[in-house]
């Protein structure tokens, strides 16, 4: 067996216990919540509703309309190697709150990146995906990106503890005051330089080296 074919099948076999791990914390809920993970060295994932046994194998220019969000992110950003949409319930409480929410804490600059404003339909996903980030509001609903599986579930994990602090702090009429510039501009860079390496490995059909450290 290749080393690429290797790969493909075990992303195939570890997407039901990311999905798995999502679901007990109450990151992939709601109608249409699904997972995709990016096939190294190809223009395919491996996509499934959260209701699924097991993924399939899509085309990203070929995908379905549940898998058109998957497609269009993996198009857009090089370096995605996993991405979940429906998101908790704080996540999905942004809505109400204008949508996106400011770097305030410094784990969320560093993993999270900037957070563009919410995208009404998937053609709206390029334009906010080009600014960096890795979590956005598509028709409500969180859209969460990582470089890897384990990247995806941490980065969804924290997209929900940011998203709960900052919408008690505002619903509560709470002063939130943006990370200082500076910090923000550290941590994105760093964020930048992990994106740019997880783009290279992809081209050259490897999987991204795991970034646990800030």
């Amino acid at each position: 067996m290749s080393d690429a074919m290797g790969i493909e099948q075990d992303l195939s076999a570890q997407w039901p216990g990311v999905r798995d791990r999502l679901q007990v914390k109450g990151l992939l809920d709601g109608e249409g919540a699904s997972l995709s993970l990016r096939i190294p060295g190809t223009e395919a994932m491996w996509f499934g509703l959260a209701s699924d046994s097991a993924p399939q194998r899509l085309v990203w220019r070929a995908a379905p309309r549940e898998a058109e969000a998957h497609g269009a992110t993996y198009i857009t950003r090089s370096d995605v190697g996993a991405i979940a949409v429906g998101g908790g319930a704080f996540g999905r409480c942004l809505a109400d709150f204008g949508g996106a929410m400011p770097q305030v804490f410094d784990e969320q600059a560093r993993h999270l990146g900037p957070m563009g404003p919410p995208s009404a339909g998937v053609g709206d996903v390029p334009a906010v995906l080009r600014q960096g980030g890795n979590a956005l509001l598509l028709r409500g609903r969180p859209v969460c990106l990582g470089m890897t599986a384990l990247r995806l579930a941490l980065n969804a994990e924290l997209f929900e503890k940011c998203a709960k602090a900052y919408v008690l702090a505002v619903a509560g009429n709470g002063r939130v005051r943006p990370l200082p510039w500076i910090v923000r501009l550290v941590a994105n860079r760093r964020l930048a330089k992990d994106r740019q390496r997880a783009a290279v490995r992809f081209v050259q059909g490897l999987l991204p080296e795991e970034s646990n450290g800030y």
